[in-house]
């Protein structure tokens, strides 16, 4: 049973678990306005972010349902020594445990990255019902890039809706940059040591 108010995010920055907190509405006021698309996209660039400085990936990721968040994460694979350590995998696992249940109907992904094959099974297995991403995967999208999992394969018997394209610049040069950092040998964002070159998402 997901609580009124915003839940506060697995992994999120301060600053960004206090903004949550203060979404719902207070007395004898107007609502406030849903947050939109572009507003959970620059959460999980957050995310992101700190993923650059600790040396992963700059992948993040935010579940929200019912206007509020239930679940966010960033790539972790290295610092965990776990392969499956996606930013997606980490917030629906997140999201799962504050749910108290697997499947998770009703909910949108928004993450910085198009979705590789892995995390769109795990999507499907969720039962998400949207992925709004930002920067599109050439390498390894599952969401029309490389491959057309999400929302196309009808041997599904779930289908998750796709939008690419919500900050896509802003997420692209995260990921830019970080590149280049590292193949000067330096970090990205921060004084962790970068990751090897064959650690690829």
């Amino acid at each position: 049973m997901i609580e009124s108010k915003p839940a506060a995010c697995h992994f999120a920055d301060p600053a960004v678990t206090h903004a949550l907190q203060t979404l719902a509405p207070t007395p004898d006021a107007d609502p406030p306005p849903l947050p939109s698309d572009e507003y959970w996209m620059r959460q999980a660039l957050a995310l992101a972010e700190r993923a650059a400085a600790a040396g992963e990936v700059p992948v993040g990721a935010v579940l929200v349902r019912d206007s509020a968040c239930i679940g966010s994460g960033y790539n972790r694979p290295i610092a965990t020594h776990d392969p499956t350590a996606h930013a997606e995998i980490v917030a629906l696992r997140a999201a799962a445990r504050h749910c108290g249940n697997y499947r998770l109907p009703g909910s949108r992904l928004y993450v910085t990255l198009e979705p590789c094959p892995m995390c769109a099974g795990a999507i499907v297995q969720a039962r998400v019902a949207a992925v709004i991403y930002g920067a599109a995967d050439p390498k390894g999208g599952a969401c029309g890039s490389v491959f057309d999992l999400l929302p196309a394969d009808h041997r599904f018997n779930h289908r998750t809706s796709c939008t690419g394209g919500v900050l896509a610049a802003d997420c692209a040069e995260l990921l830019r940059a970080f590149f280049r950092a590292r193949r000067r040998g330096g970090s990205a964002l921060g004084s962790a040591p970068p990751a090897s070159p064959a650690d690829q998402r």
